[in-house]
């Protein structure tokens, strides 16, 4: 399955790295967790759970590993919508429930699998990392019936709360964090700044092909993610790399040349796609301004305007994500 998704792509090419990954464990797990966990054991696993209709927000990674001298499981989901999910630790349990049916096979023993949840969006995440909250009523009830109802509490790193000092680890750890979180939230002059600075750091590293190679993802993701990117800041970019490493600068000409042919390519693909989906946005239209009517009871003509104008994906999220809205302001940003 091809993924589209510059997010998610960054995510797994950093986080599917073992040294990233372990860094960032040995660094950001609580410590009784690290103590039982044989970070030399650190296995990525080729499996992921995450369905066609969740990808664009959210991407996984799953690690073999030994956990208190048996084998068990890291799952890190990694959100990358601009608001967290209210769901997040009923679609957590199913994708729990998901690896343990594919490593079951003929024992009745299922593995340990600690479950971790990044968030770098926009809103800060507001919502508590345990099933039992969504369970209606759930802390009301008597302990000894709580003890009859399935709960279970998520590891949540929620990128939007740390700021540079506590954002810890090795060198391509942390570049990878403050990455992944300031990309939706800072402008664009502050990212090309941290990307120069990032630049340095890489380039400082022993192996000088690793460097090279994480500085790639790097511009790999700036330019994918960042919209607002002009010609202007690209040049400036340009120069100044050029100054500390001139095949850096090389290799941001090839990229930003490939991501143009790239562009251009998918313009015509979309160009000749058009035709065929125009019946399909007018009614995915219809069927969005309708579910957001029967939710708040009245949708303003500037909104309906604006939604009429959003491509098929866009449409499809909003309809998904109707029940999740709190007010109208939350469907606005689809339009900025």
């Amino acid at each position: 399955m091809k993924i589209q998704n510059p997010h998610d792509k960054f995510f797994k090419k950093t986080f599917g790295d073992v040294d990233v990954a372990g860094n960032f464990l040995d660094n950001y797990l609580p410590q009784n967790i690290v103590d039982i966990i044989d970070m030399d054991t650190l296995e990525p696993q080729k499996d992921s759970f995450i369905n066609n209709e969740l990808q664009e927000s959210f991407s996984d990674l799953l690690y073999k590993v030994n956990i208190n001298n048996r084998e068990g499981y890291l799952y890190f989901l990694f959100e990358h919508k601009s608001y967290p999910s209210q769901d997040v630790a009923f679609q957590l349990l199913k994708y729990m429930v998901e690896i343990w049916n594919a490593k079951v096979e003929n024992t009745n023993q299922l593995p340990v699998i600690i479950p971790l949840v990044i968030y770098h969006g926009k809103d800060g995440w507001n919502i508590k990392p345990t099933l039992g909250e969504m369970i209606l009523g759930y802390e009301e009830l008597p302990t000894d019936v709580q003890a009859l109802i399935p709960d279970y509490k998520y590891l949540l790193y929620d990128l939007s709360r740390y700021n540079d000092e506590q954002i810890k680890g090795a060198v391509k750890n942390k570049i990878a964090m403050t990455m992944m979180r300031d990309m939706p939230r800072e402008d664009i002059g502050e990212i090309l700044k941290f990307v120069f600075r990032a630049a340095i750091h890489l380039l400082e590293l022993e192996d000088k092909q690793t460097g090279m190679e994480h500085f790639e993802t790097l511009v790999r993701y700036l330019l994918s993610a960042r919209a607002d990117l002009t010609k202007g800041h690209f040049n400036e970019l340009v120069k100044k790399i050029e100054t500390i490493y001139p095949e850096g600068s090389e290799m941001i000409m090839t990229l930003a040349e490939q991501f143009r042919k790239e562009g251009l390519e998918r313009g015509m693909e979309r160009g000749m796609e058009r035709g065929r989906k125009e019946g399909e946005t007018e009614a995915l239209t219809r069927t969005a301004i309708k579910f957001l009517v029967k939710k708040f009871g009245f949708v303003p003509e500037d909104l309906k305007q604006g939604i009429t104008k959003l491509d098929v994906p866009t449409l499809e999220v909003i309809i998904e994500s109707v029940s999740e809205y709190k007010d109208l302001e939350e469907v606005k940003r689809y339009l900025q």
